[in-house]
């Protein structure tokens, strides 16, 4: 581990004893992939306490961890609010892409971990961020590029999030952690080596760096800088023995 990967350990350990000596539910900031695969390894250092990561919707990327003493597990509420980011006059609006809102948020200066996932709806996203800074943006946030905006709390208890996705298939010659993101990504397995080993990619949350990792039904794979996918099932096996394989990709 490295220095900023040391203190991320011992602010969530921190956070854990705190909750546990005085009885309260303590929080995270939100987490990326590369963060919470450092929390998924603490594991057996936070056996004494309950530890459950949300990011604000099922299935978000980013997410805060939640440490609960016992007597708080089901009577508590993540700092978290959405807030939807619409332009004030459509037509005339830019075609906002997931970095133009990201820049524009941090560039209020903004920390990272105080923001979440960002969905990206045709002109509108919706942003997750930690209560503390919601106020902030509401008041600040006036423009995406060049197109004006406004900011507004939506409830994230009534929220429906509508995320776009597609179906892939392909054929593959083993349920390989290689042969599956090549698939999904439609790229050479020689070509996603360095993605795997260097600690690019993600299963369920956790950081694989073998390429000859197993797929399993339901799993969720995340490659960073290139999305990410739920591998859905084996359809079936052709009579070479090769897999016909269903995935769901991002988009």
């Amino acid at each position: 581990m490295n220095r900023e990967e040391e203190l991320l350990k011992k602010r969530l350990l921190d956070l854990a004893n705190l909750a546990d000596r005085r009885g309260i539910a303590t929080f995270s900031d939100f987490l990326n992939l590369n963060e919470l695969n450092i929390f998924h390894g603490l594991q057996r250092e936070l056996s004494f306490i309950q530890c459950r990561p949300f990011g604000g919707y099922e299935s978000a990327e980013r997410q805060m961890v939640a440490f609960l003493p016992d007597a708080l597990s089901y009577n508590y509420h993540y700092p978290i609010i959405a807030l939807k980011i619409s332009p004030l006059q459509k037509k005339f609006s830019d075609d906002l892409s997931h970095r133009d809102f990201l820049g524009a948020v941090l560039n209020l200066g903004i920390d990272r971990g105080k923001i979440g996932d960002i969905l990206v709806d045709e002109k509108e996203g919706i942003l997750f961020c930690v209560t503390s800074v919601a106020g902030l943006i509401e008041e600040e946030l006036t423009r995406v590029r060049h197109t004006t905006v406004r900011v507004e709390e939506t409830s994230t208890e009534n929220l429906t999030v509508t995320i776009r996705t597609e179906r892939v298939t392909g054929t593959v010659s083993s349920l390989r952690l290689d042969s599956v993101i090549s698939t999904a990504l439609k790229a050479s397995r020689s070509s996603l080596v360095s993605s795997i080993e260097g600690g690019l990619v993600f299963v369920n949350g956790r950081m694989v760096t073998s390429n000859g990792y197993t797929i399993k039904d339901g799993d969720l794979i995340s490659v960073r800088g290139h999305g990410r996918f739920r591998f859905l099932r084996t359809i079936s096996q052709t009579r070479k023995g090769r897999y016909l394989i269903e995935l769901e990709k991002y988009i």
